[in-house]
């Protein structure tokens, strides 16, 4: 093979994983969202704040490794836009409360700020790209999808103020839609796939470390059969949750792809919430004072979100790994047991974490096999 047919490998920077630690602190001002309870119950409007913040946090993050991973250079330029939306992110944190509706503006302000200075990095790119069309192309349609994005956030401020509705999944749609939408032809694919896919696993694998810490408190208080044995069974879901994604990044995927990467990582979005679900949902498990159908509902939902998500990167698989019919309806067997034996011993909690691992471990045992093959 020539020199010039080898692709340079894109390495994750440092600067890089400084700017995804404040993401870090924005999960866990997230998931407080949902501990503010009524009556054992989850407010409905603390839900729907969660959900909104959640997305809105980890789109912002995908924005702006798309940009870095197709033109970042780790400059001068890149460190002030990257270190502009750390700042800014404190007062999206800052926002992030039970008391959301006196930060709305707050919150709205800073996240259109990020939202516009992405959208910069992209308009000044576009200088350089006189003579590439495909690239002006792809430029363009990102740019434009994050200005009106932008503008759609600060439209928000104004009809909460004055009607008391906050519409903000409004803005969190559209960028799920535009950003769907191909374009730029061959400029998409000069997306550096390994790089993608990396800095996608190392959120995953920050959104797994506050769950390690949600899960420490199974181990508090009065060594008892009790405490170890639902102690044992929390770690042992978060672990085999870890290695069903870890099989799959490692030993599925093909990371050496020519792909656009948008699919990609917007199927990554619904695995972090997913995450964030479950890392709420064990929580919840130990607390008595949380009412019993919220939290089987919460658990059995952030599950199927987890998975589901986590299937559909299977289209990103090695040839060799492709799932074939039978894994899905083994799949669907396995969530309909899950669900039925959930449902069956809700009021049971020695029994229901149990089976929680057993599906766990059952799903990851077909993965394995699965990634097994194709090492051999």
């Amino acid at each position: 093979m020539t020199k010039d047919l080898i692709k340079e490998e894109k390495k994750v920077e440092y600067l890089e994983l400084i700017y995804d630690l404040i993401f870090v602190y924005i999960i866990g001002r997230n998931n407080s969202l949902l501990h503010h309870m009524s009556g054992g119950e989850i407010q409905p409007g603390m839900f729907l704040a969660y959900v909104l913040c959640t997305l809105a946090v980890i789109q912002i993050w995908n924005y702006s490794t798309y940009y870095i991973n197709l033109y970042g250079r780790n400059g001068l330029r890149e460190h002030i836009f990257l270190f502009s939306n750390m700042f800014l992110l404190y007062f999206v944190a800052e926002g992030t409360r039970a008391q959301w509706e006196s930060y709305h503006t707050q919150y709205h302000v800073a996240w259109a700020a990020i939202l516009l200075n992405v959208a910069l990095q992209y308009l000044i790119e576009l200088r350089s790209r006189s003579k590439d069309p495909e690239h002006r192309a792809l430029i363009r349609h990102i740019s434009a999808t994050l200005l009106i994005q932008a503008l759609l956030v600060l439209g928000t401020i104004p009809v909460y103020r004055l009607t008391g509705t906050d519409v903000s999944g409004i803005p969190i749609l559209f960028g799920m839609v535009a950003s769907s939408v191909k374009s730029g032809g061959g400029a998409a694919k000069a997306v550096d796939f390994a790089h993608l896919s990396e800095r996608a696993m190392l959120y995953v694998v920050f959104t797994f470390g506050e769950m390690v810490i949600a899960v420490s408190e199974y181990f508090t208080g009065r060594l008892t059969p009790a405490r170890v044995y639902f102690s044992l069974m929390s770690f042992l879901i978060v672990v085999g949750l870890f290695l069903s994604y870890g099989t799959v990044y490692d030993k599925i995927i093909d990371r050496e792809q020519s792909s656009s990467g948008l699919g990609y990582m917007l199927i990554h979005l619904f695995i972090i919430f997913g995450l964030n679900n479950i890392t709420n949902s064990l929580e919840f498990m130990q607390d008595s004072e949380v009412k019993l159908l919220p939290k089987m509902v919460l658990l059995i939902t952030s599950f199927l979100i987890f998975y589901v998500s986590l299937f559909l990167t299977t289209g990103y698989a090695r040839k060799s790994c492709k799932p074939k019919a039978g894994f899905y309806l083994t799949m669907g067997a396995f969530a309909a047991a899950f669900v039925g034996l959930m449902a069956a011993f809700r009021e049971n909690m020695y029994v229901n974490i149990a089976v929680t691992v057993i599906c766990v471990f059952a799903v990851y045992s077909v993965i394995y096999r699965i990634g097994r093959a194709n090492s051999k």
